[in-house]
Order: C-alpha cells, then structure tokens, then sequence
C-alpha cells in the first residue's frame, strides 16, 4: 500500500463533523451565554441599583470567576467540545486559556507551577492585543493631527 491509498484509506475511514449542526448549536450556545450575562446585567441594575457601567463590570468578573472555576472543576472543557466556538466568547475563552495553562503545571508548585504558566497561552493575546491597540492609536493621532 503506498502513500496515496493510505490516505484514501484514512479518509474514508474518518469520522465526518455536521458542520451546519455545530454551527447552529455553537450560534445557539452563545446566544444563551449572551441572554444569560444581559439577565445578570439586568438583576444587577434592579436589586443594586446600579449603573449599567457598573453592573456590566460586575458581571465580566462573574462570568470571569464562572468560567474560571468551571475549568477547575473540569466542566469547562467537556462543554468546549460540544458547543465549539459558542463558548469561546473572549471574556470565557480568554478565562479558560488562562486557567487552563495555569492547571496544567499546579503540581510543579505555586511559583515555577502556577505562577510560570498563568499567562502562556494568554500571553501572546495580551501581547499582540497591546501592539496591535499601540499601532492604531498612532494611526488615529497621525489621521486626527
């Protein structure tokens, strides 16, 4: 058997993914994810009277705690193989690739364990994301003077 039938072969043998089945699932997931945070905005602002700024901070952090302690308990990872990019919302994707490379190394100690890995993966996002926010704030100040 060469190559090419190999990969005939394999090809045949792999298992296909619904993509319109997942996309609608994943669309749907983050929609309840946006319902869900708009509900938690909402009950802030009637039960603590505050503002809409205040209560969308508040429920970033809860959302950022939710997310955070799911992947601890290993919730959160099961349900990112369901739902796919439905979950991968940049306040809980970003929550869970922190904590997610922090867990990984827990065993190795608080310093060279969680402390050297918590910004692995996030690090290259919040990298990119301050050159990138740097770049055009000096594209903005060259076109407004």
């Amino acid at each position: 058997m060469n190559k090419d039938e190999y990969q005939k072969l394999v090809k045949k043998h792999e298992p296909q993914e619904n993509k319109t089945q997942n996309a609608l699932f994943a669309f749907l997931t983050g929609g309840m994810i946006g319902f869900l945070v708009e509900g938690i905005i909402q009950l802030l602002m009637g039960i603590l009277n505050i503002s809409r700024v205040d209560a969308s901070t508040w429920t970033c952090l809860i959302v950022i705690f939710v997310s955070s302690l799911f992947t601890a308990l290993g919730f959160f990872d099961n349900w990112m193989c369901k739902a796919k990019a439905g979950l991968l919302l940049p306040t809980t994707g970003f929550a869970h690739s922190v904590s997610s490379s922090a867990l990984d190394y827990k065993k190795e100690g608080l310093v060279t364990g969680l402390g050297s890995n918590f910004f692995k993966l996030a690090g290259s996002v919040i990298l990119y994301g301050i050159v990138s926010a740097f770049i055009l704030v000096i594209v903005k100040v060259m076109i407004n003077g």
